[in-house]
């Protein structure tokens, strides 16, 4: 997230049971944007981010010492990587994250943390809007996995700049 200068209203105070936005953590724009409107919706509502990191199951299983090794760097940067943006989480809303850090397939680790966790509120997901498609995870929960979801989702495309996001957030 980048400085653009904002001066961000005093905080409300906090609800009873605050609502939790879920962000779905991976290397793309798409992504920082997601967690930055999540941030800002939290700060306005007395909520909570919340960040999902799933590490997906390596392809390289031939030599069990080599895949151990893959998965323990692959944990060490994901750990890394959620440390980082606990701290961008911070700066905007004054709070931690609460983190969560799993590993099997993207999409049914969320659905299972979703129904696992009631305090999960709403689940803020970033849009590719660069003609590839939205990404694999919002076509899924989009479509097929739709009746799995019982919380709603909010989609942040792309195309909009930090500044559009604090209008709308």
């Amino acid at each position: 997230m980048t400085d653009i200068g904002l001066t961000l209203p005093p905080l409300p105070p906090a609800p009873e049971t605050p609502r939790v936005f879920l962000v779905v953590v991976d290397d793309s724009q798409e992504m920082q944007l997601a967690l930055f409107y999540a941030c800002l919706r939290a700060r306005r509502t007395g909520g909570r981010v919340a960040l999902l990191q799933v590490l997906e199951p390596s392809e390289f299983q031939h030599w069990m010492s080599v895949g151990d090794l893959m998965r323990e760097e692959a944990r060490q940067e994901a750990e890394m990587r959620l440390q980082k943006l606990a701290g961008q989480v911070n700066e905007i809303l004054g709070a931690y994250p609460i983190l969560y850090l799993r590993e099997g397939n993207r999409r049914d680790e969320l659905l299972a943390l979703i129904e696992e966790d009631p305090s999960i509120s709403i689940l803020v997901l970033g849009a590719n809007t660069s003609g590839g498609g939205p990404g694999p995870l919002v076509s899924a929960l989009t479509g097929k996995f739709l009746s799995n979801m019982r919380i709603p989702m909010t989609l942040v495309p792309d195309n909009l700049t930090e500044e559009q996001l604090a209008e709308i957030a």
